[in-house]
């Protein structure tokens, strides 16, 4: 006589047998966890620290010694400062002031003054005047300049100023070309608004020549 069949369905009053599973991962730091447990490869050969700032590189190891950067930027700066020094601009002529005469303007607290110079061009190419201005310094420091006169009204100044034409030259005018190694002699004349007795009792008197193409004037004195 068989006996009846089970019911298949479980009694849950009946307490079910566990089963064993995996333990849970510890909580903790991974960082440290990895560091006090290196990890091995599939060979079984332990993996290498690797550290990215060693890897990358650091200013004390890529760079040369300070001392040497130094000198290395010192003798650059020597270089830059000798050929600036050679290769500075300088003035394409010189010269000199060879007379001066001055005559007061009645009533107007001015005077007009010849001044005869003469202008060398050292440079090895044509020098052409541009302008031609002077300048006064009286003896308690003020400055004055002027223009020179155009040279169609020196002979209306000498003709009103007779003591003007002494020891004058030709006008030294703008537009006049000096070729190299050339001299001109030149008479300009300027006012300016001192009285004669503070112009006689100056503290200098220069000529400056601005030649075209050039970046200094001729300073004559």
């Amino acid at each position: 006589m068989s006996e009846p069949a089970s019911d298949a369905t479980p009694d849950p009053a009946v307490p079910r047998p566990t089963q064993p599973g995996p333990s849970p991962a510890p909580v903790g730091n991974p960082a440290s966890s990895l560091a006090s447990n290196p990890v091995s490869s599939p060979v079984g050969n332990p993996v290498t620290e690797f550290r990215i700032g060693e890897e990358f590189g650091t200013a004390k190891r890529n760079l040369p010694p300070a001392g040497i950067v130094l000198i290395c930027i010192l003798a650059v700066a020597v270089v830059v400062g000798i050929f600036a020094f050679t290769e500075r601009a300088k003035p394409q002529g010189a010269g000199s002031i060879d007379f001066v005469t001055a005559a007061e303007v009645p009533g107007q607290n001015m005077i007009l003054a010849a001044i005869t110079v003469t202008l060398r061009n050292t440079a090895d190419k044509p020098l052409w005047i541009h302008t031609v201005k002077a300048q006064l310094t009286t003896g308690d420091g003020n400055n004055f300049e002027d223009e020179a006169a155009s040279a169609v009204d020196l002979d209306r100044y000498y003709r009103a100023f007779p003591a003007l034409k002494e020891s004058s030259e030709p006008a030294l005018s703008p537009e006049t070309k000096l070729l190299p190694g050339a001299a001109q002699r030149g008479t300009i004349i300027v006012g300016f608004k001192v009285t004669k007795e503070a112009f006689d009792q100056r503290k200098s008197l220069t000529v400056a020549i601005q030649p075209y193409d050039q970046p200094l004037p001729v300073v004559l004195k």
